[in-house]
């Protein structure tokens, strides 16, 4: 106690004396030194922790001031009136009105009647049943020839489609009846007397059933069915069935895509071309194909093979094939330049069917055989040169060992022609092995939906192997395809068609004595010249439901020959109109 006494008195004298200093130190300075000398004795106070949130007791600090904003503004004087805003209009398209079914008629020259009907009605939900007729024939008239010319083509299919869960299936089942005349007879042997005695009339009967069922997931794709039964009056019949699938075979961690196909064909014709000795023909074919896909940034390769096994029936033998199947395609500049090729063969199954849908003017007297297509190499570029044009060029090499090529049937000298199809006005089939050496090119122009243009053209150089020429197959084909909606009601197109010149042959055909002297009209080789076909048409939407339109066919005017001894009608003009319906 006695020495906190001295303590506190020490402190208030140094007090004491420092005040009085200063108050003396503007009069005099005092420069006396005193010296305090005290032991240091220190002590420990008792601790205490620091409030982290110190306890406020100032009344002031625990009231929020209210701030106010203000502006220093002022009115001035402004002649501006800000005008009214306004949408902006929009073009608004006119609804189209999409109807479900139509119906065409159209007559014209050469006393020509086109028809087309297109009939789909909805059953029920996901059910559709669907009619399709076309017919198109004319009454003839094509200048110098010693018969008739007339045609028929008139075909009816009906479609049922049904969509499930998961899944969707069609069946498709019609008929069909061509008839033609084989009116190119060879006037450098034969006169009107000659054919006023013929009857060179024959037609074509065509009744299929097909099907397909398609898969939305699962290993099975889908499924495709054919059965056609072909046939014509002269006897000849034939039948053909096919049936394919599609399945994802997975193996490890990746998917082999596998093709499985049949095919089969049968037929028979009355006799061959020069005796009475019947043809029968038929071979079942089967095949698989299986496919690996890889892919890896802007390259994609299809890696396959194709195995086919082929069994004769009428001959008794079988053979075996395989055929590479390989694709690849590589972005080289996105969309601008793709470049595509690869190497793919196959078996092909010719048909009296296909043969009389290409060529109209064969004999009932052909011999049906496959076309072993060794390879296909080929290779180009695609893509789009701007929004609205797109690009195709390729070229490619093909090898086939018994090519079918259309022939025309030399005059059998030696016998009577008892048949009205051995008057050169007929064409037969001759297998020979061909390699084929092409380049191509396309352009498509698609500016808007309003206006498309396609431009084609392809190049062909054959090499055979027996024969003296690769007949019938043209050296160039050549085309064009316009469509133009002119304006809401008016409406246009073209097509245009260039084919190069072919070679076939004429003349008489000695069998029974080869030692007669044919120098009247010996066999000779035919050069059939290149034509030119234009076609346009031009037509007016009256409303929604009804359009009228003209069609002009082969507006050059010439009588072209397509196949030897049958020129093609000269130019053509149709009119007729087109109604649209619901039900």
């Amino acid at each position: 106690m006695f020495q906190k006494k001295q303590f506190l008195l020490l402190i208030a004298t140094f007090t004491i004396t420092v005040i009085f200093a200063q108050e003396r130190e503007q009069d005099t300075l005092n420069s006396d030194v005193i010296n305090v000398i005290k032991p240091y004795a220190p002590t420990i106070s008792d601790a205490f922790k620091v409030k982290e949130i110190p306890t406020l007791d100032d009344v002031e600090t625990a009231i929020k001031k209210e701030v106010n904003y203000n502006i220093f503004s002022f009115p001035v004087a402004s002649t501006f009136t800000p005008a009214k805003g306004k949408a902006a209009v929009v073009d608004k398209a006119k609804k189209v009105k999409l109807f479900d079914n139509y119906a065409s008629l159209a007559v014209g020259t050469y006393t020509t009647i086109l028809g087309e009907a297109y009939i789909n009605h909805e059953i029920g939900r996901g059910q559709n049943l669907i009619a399709e007729i076309n017919h198109h024939s004319s009454g003839g008239g094509i200048d110098d020839l010693l018969t008739d010319d007339d045609f028929l083509d008139s075909k009816i299919d009906l479609t049922w489609i049904e969509q499930g869960k998961g899944f969707d299936w069609s069946l498709i089942g019609g008929f069909g009846i061509q008839s033609y005349n084989w009116y190119g007879i060879e006037q450098s042997i034969f006169t009107q007397i000659d054919a006023d005695v013929l009857d060179v009339k024959h037609n074509f009967t065509d009744a299929h059933i097909s099907g397909a069922l398609n898969f939305d997931d699962g290993i099975f794709k889908n499924a495709d069915l054919l059965f056609r039964r072909f046939g014509d009056n002269q006897g000849s019949v034939e039948n053909r069935f096919k049936l394919s699938g599609a399945v994802d075979i997975p193996v490890k961690d990746e998917t082999v895509s596998t093709v499985v196909s049949l095919d089969y064909l049968s037929g028979n014709f009355d006799r061959n071309y020069f005796t009475d000795t019947e043809i029968n023909f038929g071979n079942i074919q089967l095949s698989v194909a299986p496919t690996y896909q890889l892919k890896k940034d802007d390259l994609t390769v299809n890696l396959g093979v194709t195995l086919t096994y082929l069994n004769d029936t009428e001959a008794s033998k079988s053979s075996f094939f395989i055929y590479p199947n390989i694709s690849a395609s590589y972005r080289i500049v996105d969309e601008v330049i793709i470049a595509f090729g690869g190497v793919k063969g196959g078996l092909i199954q010719n048909s009296y069917f296909d043969f009389a849908t290409e060529n109209p003017f064969v004999s009932p007297t052909l011999f049906i055989a496959p076309t072993d297509q060794q390879y296909n190499v080929y290779a180009g570029l695609n893509g789009k040169l701007s929004n609205t044009i797109g690009y195709s060029v390729s070229g490619s090499y093909i090898s086939e060992k018994g090519k079918a090529l259309f022939q025309n049937n030399l005059v059998p000298y030696g016998f009577d022609n008892n048949e009205s199809y051995h008057y050169g006005n007929s064409f037969g089939i001759t297998y020979d092995d061909v390699t084929t050496l092409s380049a191509t090119g396309a352009l498509n122009v698609d500016i808007n939906r309003n206006f498309t243009l396609g431009i084609k053209g392809e190049y062909f150089v054959y090499n055979t192997k027996n024969e003296a020429e690769a007949w019938n197959l043209p050296d160039f084909k050549g085309s064009l395809f316009m469509d133009y909606q002119i304006n809401e009601h008016w409406f246009a197109g073209a097509n245009l068609f260039f084919v190069g010149a072919r070679k076939d042959i004429a003349g008489f055909n000695v069998i029974e004595n080869p030692s007669v002297p044919t120098f009247l009209n010996p066999t000779r080789v035919i050069t059939l010249d290149s034509y030119f076909d234009a076609n346009a048409h031009v037509g007016y939407h009256v409303n929604d439901r009804i359009s009228v339109f003209v069609k002009g066919n082969n507006l050059v005017g010439e009588n072209y020959t397509k196949w030897q001894n049958t020129p093609v009608q000269g130019i053509q003009f149709l009119a007729g109109a087109t109604y649209k319906f619901d039900f």
